[in-house]
């Protein structure tokens, strides 16, 4: 049985950004994992981690994360997927202290990068058959030291679809956030019809992000209509054959 492994940064990155694909894939009768690398609950979360938390309605005792992997392991199962979680805190639990912050340069006293990159060594050992994983679209923090380690790591040969982030990249002010472009873009576009019914639902599971990303469920649905079935990827490497292309 043929292997894909998708690199997330949150709880909810892959399903939004190639969520078609992924169940594609697995109705095709892959093994799929989506592995999610900020995932830790933090006790007693202060400053703008507690805001984060807060402004999704939730109360300051409730385990935020543990919600979210709890919404995470319902979205993969309606993608035909197995979610694997990494012990990685989030970019506000890590000194990034306001939203401006999240979407600026990495601070250098971020020291993810080599756990990071330790725990996705361990992970590559034995190679997928296929990679999907972040362009970074956006800037976010998080999405760009994950792809920063993964490019630290990436076994030689190994084919990777690098997916668009979604939302990030229906949002016109960031737009021009592309911090890996001159990378990305020497690789051709690969475009998939996704399955966009199993996309839909998966996201749609991940209840706690749906009122601040997207308004609510029907403004989940209306953005993933917008969008349409396809998935645009940057293609690195030789990416198995069969997949439906758009």
């Amino acid at each position: 049985m043929p292997r894909a492994l998708a690199l997330s940064p949150h709880l909810d990155d892959a399903a939004f950004s190639c969520g078609g694909t992924l169940a594609n894939l697995a109705q095709a009768g892959w093994s799929v994992t989506v592995v999610t690398a900020f995932t830790r609950s933090v006790p007693d979360p202060k400053g703008f981690a507690l805001a984060c938390q807060l402004d999704k309605g939730l109360p300051p005792e409730a385990d935020y994360m543990a919600i979210r992997r709890a919404e995470d392991a319902e979205a993969c199962a309606r993608l035909g997927a197995a979610p694997l979680w990494l012990d990685f805190p989030e970019a506000p639990h890590r000194g990034y202290a306001d939203a401006a912050a999240l979407f600026g340069p990495p601070h250098e006293a971020d020291a993810i990068q080599a756990p990071l990159s330790h725990a996705l060594t361990a992970l590559l050992a034995e190679p997928p058959d296929l990679l999907l994983a972040p362009q970074a679209v956006g800037g976010h923090v998080d999405h760009v030291q994950l792809v920063a380690a993964i490019r630290a790591v990436l076994p030689a040969g190994l084919p990777v679809l690098w997916w668009t982030d979604f939302p990030y990249a229906a949002r016109p002010r960031q737009k021009a956030a592309r911090p890996f472009a001159a990378l990305m873009d020497a690789w051709p576009e690969r475009v998939l019809h996704g399955d966009a019914a199993s996309r839909l639902a998966a996201c749609a599971a991940y209840a706690t992000q749906l009122g601040f990303q997207f308004g609510g469920p029907a403004g989940l649905r209306q953005a993933l209509d917008a969008a349409g079935p396809v998935e645009r990827f940057r293609e690195a490497g030789r990416v198995p054959i069969g997949m439906r292309a758009a």
